[in-house]
C-alpha cells in the first residue's frame, strides 16, 4: 500500500478495539490522518466476512473517508463491499501492530532492478544421471539462477566425460544458459559445441585453446596469492578476441580470505572496466553459519566492486537456499548502493532467524483482553521478553513458562483440540525462544523461507 493521506476508518470487533484504538492514535500522530475507528458488534474480527461487514457497517457522519481498512483475517472478495459504500475498501494486516508499516510502505516502483548474475553451480554433475542434472537446473532456474553451471571433476588429468555434450544440448533445449565448470580441454569443447556460452576458467595452461570455444571465459591468476599471470593471460584472450571476465579468487577463511578480498580490490584498480566475478561458494559452503548473511555481506561488496557475476553452490544444509538469497540480496544491494543507502528497512525477506521487528506484549492488555472473554475459545500468545505463554479464554487466563503447565490447566480432552493446541504453543515456544512475533493461526516469519498454513482457528474453540 502507498503511503496513506487524508482519512481512513478503521474496522474492528470489540475485543480487539482498544489495542486498535491505541494504534488509530499513533496513526494519526505518525502520518497526520484522520483515523477513525468503527467496532462491530462482534468479539474475534477474523470471524468477519465481506457480505457480513456489508449488513452491519454504517460509515461515521461527516466527511466521507478515503479508504476503509477490514481486519486482515476479514477473507473474500472486497470489490461489492466496496462498490457500496462508495469507498475505497482494503484488508489490513493479520496483526493491527503491522498497520503502520503497511501504511508506510515503500512507493519505490524501482527496487527489484539488480545488475548481478548468479551462476549456480551444479556439483558433479558428471557423476549424476542427465535427468537428475536437468531437474536440478530447473530448480536453480526456478530460485532465480541465471547461469546453470555444469560442473565436471577438477583435474584435467583423466578421462573426458563423454556425455557433457547430451547434458547441456537438452539444458540448451529447455531454455536454460549453461557454463561448463573444468579444465579438461575435451569436455570443453564438447560443451561449447553443445551451446556453452560460458567457460570456468582459464589461466596460462589453457587459454591458448580458448579461441577455438567460441564461448566467453573467466581468468584466473596462475598464482592467486600474487595475481600472478593474471595479465599475460588477458593479454592473450584480447589478442585472440575471446571475451572474458576476471576472477581474483575468493579463498576460505583459514586460508587467504582477507588477503583474497584484497585482491579483488587490486584487480579493480588494475583492470577498472574489466567484467568481474566472485565464487562466493567457497564462504558460504566452508562456514559452519547460516548463509544469507555471508552471501549478504559478500553481494554488497560485489555491488560495491561492480564484480557483475557471482558463483555459488548450494549443497551443504545451511547454505541450500544460496540461489534464493543472492536473488534477494542482489535486490537489496543494487538499491542501497544505488540510492546510497544502508541496506535496511527495504526488503526484509534476509532476516530469517529472528524478526526485523519484535512486537512485545503489553501484560496489562492481555489482562484486559481476558476479562473480556465470554467464550470458549483459546487464544494463545507468546511474551517473549518475559519467555511466557498465556492461554485464555471465558474459564481462565494461563501463563506459565512450560507449556506443559499451561496445557495442563486448560484441561483439554478432545485429541483435535490438543493436537492443535500442542502444535501452536511449539510455535509460540520457538518464538520465545528465537525472538520472533508469534501471532495464533499464523506462521512464523523465515523470510523468504517463510511457509504459508492453512488456518484451524476453528479447532481452538
Amino acid at each position: 500500500m502507498d503511503t496513506v493521506t487524508g482519512h481512513l476508518v478503521l474496522v474492528t470487533g470489540t475485543l480487539a478495539e482498544p489495542a486498535l484504538r491505541t494504534m488509530a492514535d499513533r496513526l494519526e500522530r505518525q502520518f497526520k490522518i484522520t483515523a477513525d475507528v468503527v467496532v462491530l458488534n462482534i468479539q474475534v474480527a477474523a470471524l468477519m466476512t465481506p457480505q457480513w461487514v456489508a449488513r452491519k457497517l454504517r460509515l461515521p457522519e461527516g466527511a466521507r473517508p478515503d479508504r476503509v481498512v477490514l481486519p486482515g483475517y476479514c477473507e473474500g472478495d472486497l470489490s461489492e463491499l466496496s462498490a457500496r459504500l462508495g469507498v475505497e475498501v482494503t484488508r489490513g494486516p493479520r496483526d493491527l501492530r503491522d498497520l503502520a508499516a503497511m501504511l508506510g510502505g515503500t512507493t519505490d516502483d524501482e527496487y527489484g532492478d539488480y545488475d548481478i548474475e548468479i551462476i549456480a553451480e551444479i556439483n558433479h554433475a558428471c557423476r549424476m544421471e542427465p535427468a537428475a542434472v536437468l531437474d536440478a537446473a530447473n530448480d536453480l532456474a526456478a530460485a532465480g539462477a541465471d547461469i546453470i553451471d555444469v560442473g565436471c571433476a577438477p583435474h584435467a588429468d583423466r578421462p573426458a566425460w563423454t556425455g557433457i555434450g547430451e547434458v547441456v544440448r537438452a539444458l540448451r533445449d529447455r531454455g536454460l544458459r549453461v557454463s561448463v565448470d573444468s579444465f579438461h580441454p575435451e569436455e570443453i569443447a564438447a560443451a561449447c559445441r553443445a551451446g556453452a556460452e560460458l567457460v570456468l576458467s582459464v589461466n596460462a595452461t589453457n587459454c591458448d585453446a580458448a579461441a577455438d570455444w567460441g564461448a566467453a571465459v573467466v581468468a584466473i591468476p596462475d598464482d592467486p596469492a600474487e595475481l600472478g599471470g593474471l595479465e599475460a593471460t588477458l593479454a592473450r584472450l584480447e589478442r585472440d578476441g575471446v571475451s572474458c571476465r576476471i576472477d581474483p579468487v575468493l579463498e576460505p577463511i583459514g586460508f587467504g580470505f582477507a588477503r583474497s578480498l584484497e585482491r579483488y580490490l587490486e584487480a579493480r584498480r588494475r583492470f577498472p572496466d574489466a567484467d568481474m566475478m566472485m565464487g562466493i561458494g567457497n564462504l558460504s559452503e566452508m562456514t559452519g553459519v547460516d548463509s544469507p548473511g555471508v552471501n549478504a555481506l559478500l553481494i554488497g561488496i560485489c555491488q560495491e566492486l561492480s564484480v557483475r557475476s557471482v558463483l555459488t553452490t548450494q549443497v551443504i544444509n545451511w547454505a541450500r537456499s544460496c540461489v534464493r538469497e543472492i536473488d534477494v540480496a542482489r535486490r537489496l544491494m543494487h538499491h542501497a548502493v544505488a540510492r546510497g543507502t544502508v541496506p535496511k528497512h527495504q526488503d526484509e525477506r534476509l532476516v530469517m532467524l529472528r524478526d526485523a521487528r519484535l512486537h512485545p506484549v503489553d501484560e496489562a492488555a492481555l489482562e484486559q483482553l481476558a476479562a473480556n472473554l465470554t467464550d470458549r475459545n483459546i487464544r494463545l500468545f507468546a511474551d517473549v521478553m518475559r519467555g511466557v505463554v498465556h492461554a485464555m479464554n471465558r474459564d481462565g487466563h494461563h501463563r506459565d513458562e512450560d507449556p506443559y503447565v499451561v496445557f495442563e490447566r486448560l484441561g483439554i480432552d478432545d485429541p483435535g483440540h490438543a493436537f492443535y493446541l500442542g502444535y501452536e504453543m511449539c510455535k509460540a515456544v520457538t518464538a520465545i525462544t528465537l525472538g520472533k512475533n508469534y501471532v495464533q493461526d499464523e506462521p512464523l516469519s523465515w523470510g523468504l523461507l517463510t511457509r504459508g498454513e492453512n488456518r484451524h482457528h476453528d479447532a481452538g474453540r
